[in-house]
């Protein structure tokens, strides 16, 4: 464990890790900007930030062991690069880990040189319900196509507001949390072929998804998405002896061969109804140095190149 801990951000998310790290009893310092997020995050935590921002708060401490991101997306790049100048060698940033190409790959390079680890949060690689399907996945002997469906409701995210460039990217800021988990069970794409339509006032590049290809281990895999109608994040497996459905994400059922029952599996621990579902066993990984299991941000920026172009963006700003 790290003896050092900084928390970055005060926001929801911030809140969800410091309430496992509290009940934990893993020692931190919250750092944030403003007083008014840090004043709401000490009445509701008991934590009381240090406020002014990561970088004016490494100008007077030394650097930390480890280093959890859970800033606004557009800050995410900045922070980390603070972090890793400073000498933090761990940091695990909430997804997507950045938003520009160039801020990304100078992150990644740095972090390279410095010889330090930055993984990117996709606290659902950690759900119990992925545990379990990784096992019964390796007891099938694999697999060998994977569905999915990362629709995203328009109704809701019309009018949210966030920071600058972040809705414009959304499918990467948000839907990779289902892109990811399809692909972190049956392997990244070896290829692939995209298409979209349509547009949003809050997301003119693409409002209607549908692609297949291959993956790198040779399961098949689809996906479809419509911004713009009814749908809900999924993700189905499908090996030799059943299919394994993933939804709502938290929840795992499965279909075996030769039936038509859906039958719930059941999952034993309570760290997800008692957590935000998969913070907890993925904050004890990367405190405890379990790494493999994380995307890191090279991986992340690599795959940028087929989140792009699964969502009709250009990665070059």
């Amino acid at each position: 464990m790290s003896d050092n801990l900084i928390l970055v951000g005060t926001g929801l998310m911030a809140g969800e890790y410091a309430k496992v790290l509290l009940a934990s009893k893993i020692p931190f310092t919250a750092v944030g900007r403003g007083e008014t997020s840090a004043a709401k995050f000490e009445e509701k935590w008991g934590v009381r930030p240090v406020c002014g921002g990561c970088e004016e708060y490494l100008k007077s401490h030394p650097a930390p062991d480890s280093a959890i991101v859970a800033v606004g997306v557009e800050a995410l790049e900045g922070v980390i690069r603070q972090l890793l100048l400073h000498g933090c060698r761990r940091i695990l940033v909430e997804k997507p880990g950045g938003i520009s190409r160039k801020g990304m790959i100078a992150n990644v390079e740095l972090a390279e040189k410095c010889g330090a680890a930055v993984l990117v949060a996709y606290n659902r690689r950690f759900y119990n319900s992925t545990i379990q399907a990784r096992r019964i996945i390796e007891e099938d002997g694999g697999i060998r196509c994977v569905a999915f469906d990362f629709t995203e409701w328009s109704h809701r995210l019309c009018n949210i507001v966030k920071g600058p460039g972040v809705m414009d990217f959304w499918f990467c800021a948000n839907s990779t949390h289902v892109v990811d988990l399809a692909f972190y069970l049956a392997g990244a794409p070896e290829k692939i072929d995209c298409f979209h339509s349509g547009s949003l006032n809050w997301h003119p590049a693409s409002a209607i998804f549908a692609g297949a290809g291959v993956t790198k281990r040779g399961a098949l895999f689809s996906y479809r998405a419509d911004w713009a109608s009814a749908g809900r994040w999924s993700v189905i497996a499908y090996t030799p002896r059943r299919s394994l459905i993933l939804c709502p994400m938290e929840q795992l059922q499965e279909q075996l061969v030769g039936s038509i029952q859906v039958a719930p599996i059941a999952l034993q621990d309570s760290d997800d109804t008692d957590f935000k579902p998969g913070l907890k066993k993925q904050i004890a990984a990367f405190l405890g140095g379990e790494w493999g299991e994380f995307c890191t941000l090279r991986e992340q920026y690599d795959m940028m190149r087929v989140y792009c172009e699964m969502a009709g963006y250009d990665f070059q700003a």
